[in-house]
């Protein structure tokens, strides 16, 4: 009677088998883990961890100083209720509304004239990125000047243009269009960059074929260009208000000489205030941290709110 013959295992692979899935596995490779773990450590300590302490904090009393007092949802409470905390929101978002919209449109305008420029395309592409790596606070000091009451050069072209000086820097709505435009003036070209990138993805045989359909240059624009380029403008869109809601620098350098109250009162009549700064001068003027922390989670919940109404926008636009 035959027997069936016994197939063996090798024993290397029954021997790798299990060691694969013990923990001897992962301590072999500790260097590897050592290597990359000071990321980990760094965001823990500086992100992870403040995040959550201003959590906590949000629920307390605090000065910065003396010990703690629990207020549970009182500061919250108060928040909803607190008129300059909307009015800082009401700011805010007229500013982001003035200087993002035309630097979505000038951004995509600059990037197509860079896509079918032929020469000194990376001259174009360095002047147009400077103003993003350039210092903020000088260049709101630049822009101060510009909007000067007195001296300015903006009111210099209203009066060669025979109208009157406009106090910029003094006004609610002067205030706001002086913010406006140093933000647009600043992220116009780091956002043209990204426009550029995403046309040179799109195949040239596209437009070549449109043009022997005869499509004209708006045609193409819109039928071609626009609908390839959604993505791309959903990202500038959603990084244009992350960054536009949590403007800071930009009022508070512009106007910290407007208000000799507070570096942080976004000039006369809170007319420049933003979100970020009404928590600064929560948090730094009135040393109530607290407070200030419920303020910072209220920017938080605003931010991510217009965040999902701009990507459910351009999403229901590109479906339809």
């Amino acid at each position: 009677m035959a027997t069936a013959p016994v197939v063996e295992t090798s024993p290397a692979v029954v021997s790798a088998t299990p060691a694969t899935h013990s923990g001897k596995g992962i301590l072999s490779h500790w260097r590897l883990y050592a290597a990359i773990s000071p990321f980990y450590l760094l965001f823990l300590a500086f992100g992870l961890i403040p995040v959550g302490f201003s959590l906590y904090l949000s629920f307390h009393r605090w000065d910065g100083l003396g010990s703690m007092e629990f207020a549970g949802l009182s500061q919250y409470r108060y928040l909803l209720t607190d008129g300059q905390f909307w009015s800082a929101i009401g700011n805010t978002l007229v500013i982001w509304a003035l200087a993002t919209f035309p630097m979505v449109f000038l951004a995509m305008v600059t990037a197509v004239l860079l896509n079918s420029a032929v020469r000194f395309k990376n001259v174009y592409r360095f002047a147009f990125f400077l103003p993003n790596v350039t210092s903020i606070v000088a260049v709101a000091i630049i822009f101060g000047s510009v909007f000067s009451t007195n001296f300015g050069l903006m009111n210099a072209v209203l009066q060669a243009a025979g109208l009157d000086q406009v106090a910029w820097l003094n006004t609610p709505w002067g205030i706001k269009v002086a913010i406006a435009t140093l933000m647009t003036w600043q992220w116009t070209g780091y956002n043209a960059i990204i426009f550029l990138a995403g046309l040179q993805t799109i195949p040239g045989e596209l437009y070549e074929a449109a043009r022997m359909d005869g499509a004209g240059p708006l045609q193409t624009f819109f039928r071609i260009t626009l609908p390839l380029m959604r993505p791309v403008l959903l990202f500038v869109l959603v990084i244009s208000t992350v960054t536009g809601l949590q403007s800071f620098s930009e009022p508070q350098v512009l106007l910290q000489t407007t208000d000799n109250n507070s570096s942080f009162a976004g000039g006369p009549g809170h007319a420049g205030q933003t979100m970020v700064l009404y928590f600064f001068q929560q948090t730094f003027d009135n040393n109530d941290f607290g407070y200030g922390a419920a303020v910072a989670w209220g920017i938080f919940l605003v931010v991510v709110l217009f965040s999902i109404i701009n990507w459910r926008l351009v999403q229901r636009r590109g479906e339809e």
